[in-house]
């Protein structure tokens, strides 16, 4: 199981990721350890937006990058209606490949 993620930081800015252990992936960008992705070494986390749930490491990815080619207005539609999914990448991916899934992680 594989997690594509967004993550808004203190700037407002918005930050898409991918991964298999989801709450490790936060810490990680929470703690700007080692392991922290170069963006969020110099942004502040600060909330899990948005999550969609795939079964391979393929999907995630492709649909991470769906996502960070999203205009900033974009991406805030796709976190107050993951359902739109759909509507942006009709002919890209199968929507039925994703689950949205609601985690609060501090």
């Amino acid at each position: 199981m594989y997690f594509t993620y967004m993550i808004r930081c203190t700037d407002h800015s918005l930050y898409t990721g991918i991964t298999n252990h989801l709450e490790r992936r936060m810490k990680e960008h929470q703690e700007k350890g080692l392991k922290c992705a170069k963006y969020m070494k110099s942004h502040t986390f600060q909330k899990l937006e948005c999550v969609f749930e795939s079964s391979n490491r393929a999907q995630a990815s492709k649909l991470e990058n769906l996502i960070k080619n999203l205009s900033k207005k974009e991406k805030e539609e796709l976190i107050l209606e993951p359902k739109k999914l759909d509507f942006y990448f009709a002919n890209k991916i199968d929507s039925k490949d994703y689950l949205y899934r609601h985690y609060t992680i501090i």
